[in-house]
Formats: C-alpha cells, structure tokens, sequence
C-alpha cells in the first residue's frame, strides 16, 4: 500500500509540473520565436563581427574575447530553448543572460532607454523556466551520466 501511495505522489508531482495543453504550445511557440531570435539575431552576428555588435561590444571596454563569449552564450541558449531536455535550464539561463544585458545597457552603454527590452525578456524567460522546471531533473540526470 506504501508503494501505491509514493506512486501516486509521484505522478501527481509530475502532472502538477507541466503545463496544460494549451499552454504548452503558448511555451513552444514562445520558444521556438525566442530561441530562433537569439540563434540568428542575437547570438550569430557578435560570432560573425557585425560591424553594430562589433562597436557595442567595443563600447562596453572588455574585449572580443566577450562578444564571443556572449554570442556562445545566446547561441547556446537559443539552441537549448528548442531542446525539450534542456529548455528549462536554457531558458533560466537565458533569464540571467538578459538581466545582465539590461544592467550593461544602464550602466556601461549609457542607454537606459534600451533596458526595458532585455528586461521583459527576462521576466519571459523566468515563466517559461518555471512552466519547464520538470527539465531541470531531466538535465540533472544527463550530468551525473
């Protein structure tokens, strides 16, 4: 009878930690436009020295080794946004990503106007990697193996 008890907790931990039908296809699609974005827009032109990147990043005072890092870290995030396993970790670290872009438009590119953006961003990030947070075991598990 304990195992029948601790089965159903389980399961009922489980259906409690992912979405609704329909809102899991608000998330994908969420997801996929996010992760697309961050792919091609975001990420690939600091990777492939566009000139605007370029100056931002020279702008901000710490190197190409920085844009690079930054583009990995975008590409990276966009990818694991279409990665059932990983998207909620990507997105988590996607929140992060675009807090720290927000401070960086406020503090070391004098443009506090453009903060808002990577802001919401990071609000939209943070819902989708608590509606995924069933992946975040998942990711776990593929560490430790």
């Amino acid at each position: 009878m304990t195992a029948i008890t601790a089965s159903a907790r389980t399961v009922s931990a489980t259906a409690s930690a992912t979405p609704g039908k329909t809102r899991n296809r608000v998330l994908w699609t969420l997801q996929i436009l996010f992760g697309l974005f961050f792919i091609l827009a975001s990420g690939l032109p600091k990777l492939v020295g566009q000139h605007d990147a370029v100056e931002a990043f020279r702008t901000i005072g710490w190197g190409e080794w920085f844009r690079y890092f930054t583009g990995v870290v975008e590409v990276s995030g966009g990818i694991g946004l279409l990665v059932p396993r990983l998207s909620g970790p990507a997105a988590a670290g996607l929140s992060i990503t675009t807090v720290l872009a927000s401070l960086t438009q406020i503090f070391l590119l004098d443009a506090p106007a453009l903060a808002p953006f990577p802001l919401i961003l990071a609000v939209m990030f943070a819902w989708i990697a608590y509606e995924r947070r069933a992946s975040f075991s998942t990711f776990t598990n593929l560490i430790k193996h």
